[in-house]
């Protein structure tokens, strides 16, 4: 059912304000700038999560192109071997932690995944073979689940109006980890080596020194300070009031206009004004809120055979599934790949891994921004089109995308030498094109299937994945200096 836009959003707040949507206890505002609430701890804890998974996951990127490779005798097939097999554990984890989300709650299998990750990233420095690289990227492939589990958190507590933004925001933070990721690894690395460690040791030693730590820290920190569900407990979510607003009796109206609780309940799950924690926490009016679309109204329900089928069979999961899988899927490609593609392309005495990876990581920092951006701007569009709105947006973007790609190949094969500068203008453009549509992508995603929002965010994550896969292959079997590869990658996404 195809539902319009509340026709008025909740009154002007800034960003420390806690507007709560009485129907269901999720926040219509965006309180990112404190840490005195519930909704913003939980954002906050969703982006990190995601953001420190990259620390391992992409902390082969910067370094493989030339130290792995050569400490290894690695080829470059077996180079883009290790990245497609990456990518192939991070697919099966996707589908596997939507359905746990909608079980046990996103926060639970975020801390899960982190733990599990931090194992292999610990063991990383044992590999001394092809083989052994491939079986320590995969398993390092579990801790790119936790994507999922970042954009079920936020859509869990944010409401239809800014749950665009909110899911971009914490996605493009998290994603601009890697980003992070080429600038930590790299420095670490020359640092490791300027203090008399050998190129065989330095590489290994970072990743004890970095993602493992930092992956558990961030786990314990989520089971500790993070909830579950506005309403509580993951399993206390359907006892949330999620009756229509003409339904709503005048006395608990006038309750719930006062601050002092949600319609129907003690208070419970909402916080009353303080003014002592410098964060006011307001109960929206109704008036506020002139309807109430199915996405705002939705409870999780528990994962069965017959909701996957059900999910499954919809046309409504495939438009943002197969879109994520060329927009995604392609960022994920061009992270594992851009370094080794520049430092082919380049590479001189004065062009080596080090400036190589850091350009490179330009494409994932720019995520800081560039996600968040189409999240706003599918909110935007919401508030005037409603959904349909944020679908074109997308797509156009995903044009937009396509040809961006399909230039850029053309002039890298139309050039012998080709000017970095002009690349790298090209590539930035590029990746604000792409990761925006990221963005409008999971603005649109919590208005599909919104009873199984887990499933439905596992099943379009993964295939993201699956994308990556693909378009990691194109990169893999198109010969150097990969403008082919840019090429075949943009008409894919236009199609």
């Amino acid at each position: 059912m195809v539902v319009p836009p509340p026709s008025s959003s909740p009154r002007k707040i800034n960003l420390t304000d806690v507007v709560i949507n009485p129907t269901n206890l999720k926040c219509s505002s965006l309180p990112i700038f404190s840490l005195k609430n519930q909704y913003s701890i939980n954002f906050h804890l969703s982006w990190l999560g995601f953001f420190v998974a990259f620390l391992s996951w992409f902390a082969f990127s910067p370094l493989i192109p030339d130290v792995i490779k050569t400490d290894l005798n690695l080829t470059s097939a077996q180079v883009g071997n290790s990245n497609v097999i990456s990518l192939c554990a991070t697919l099966i984890v996707r589908l596997i932690a939507g359905p746990l989300v909608d079980r046990f709650g996103p926060r639970k299998v975020m801390a899960t995944l982190l733990i599990l990750g931090a194992i292999p990233s610990g063991l990383a420095g044992t590999a001394s073979t092809a083989n052994g690289i491939y079986i320590v990227r995969f398993f390092i492939g579990i801790l790119g689940g936790t994507f999922v589990t970042c954009q079920a958190w936020t859509t869990a507590f944010f409401d239809t109006n800014v749950v665009g933004t909110a899911n971009a925001l914490a996605g493009g933070w998290g994603n601009s980890g890697g980003g992070f990721t080429f600038i930590i690894m790299i420095a670490l690395f020359n640092g490791l080596l300027a203090n008399g460690l050998t190129p065989h040791v330095a590489w290994r030693a970072a990743f004890a020194i970095v993602p493992v730590p930092i992956l558990l820290s961030v786990a314990i920190a989520t089971l500790v300070f993070g909830t579950d569900h506005p309403a509580g407990k993951w399993s206390d979510r359907h006892k949330v009031m999620v009756t229509r607003l003409s339904d709503i009796e005048p006395a608990c109206v006038a309750k719930a206009e006062q601050g002092l609780g949600s319609p129907g309940d003690s208070g419970d799950g909402l916080e009353k004004k303080d003014g002592s924690a410098g964060v006011e926490v307001t109960v929206a009016s109704v008036k506020d809120f002139t309807m109430v679309s199915e996405v705002a109204a939705a409870v999780r329900k528990p994962f069965t055979w017959d909701i996957a089928f059900e999910v499954i069979s919809s046309p409504l999961t495939w438009l943002p599934t197969i879109a994520y899988l060329t927009t995604f899927g392609y960022e994920l490609a061009i992270d594992a790949n851009l370094a080794n593609i520049l430092l082919n392309l380049m590479k001189s005495p004065s062009f080596g891994q080090t400036k190589a990876g850091y350009i490179a990581g330009i494409y994932g920092f720019l995520n800081v921004f560039s996600r968040p951006l189409g999240g706003y701007l599918g909110d935007l569009v919401y508030r005037k089109f409603g959904v349909p709105g944020k679908k074109y947006l997308m797509i156009g973007l995903g044009v937009i995308q396509g040809l961006l790609s399909l230039g850029l190949g053309i002039y890298i094969d139309n050039h012998h030498e080709p000017s970095l500068k002009i690349i790298i203008v090209l590539f930035v453009i590029l990746a604000i094109v792409n990761e925006a549509a990221n963005g409008v992508n999971f603005s649109l995603v919590p208005h599909c299937n919104p009873y199984s929002n887990g499933f439905m965010s596992g099943i379009v994550g993964g295939m993201g994945n699956l994308g990556g896969i693909i378009f990691a292959l194109i990169f893999r079997f198109q010969p150097s200096p990969a403008g082919k590869a840019f090429q075949t990658s943009g008409i894919i996404a236009m199609v």
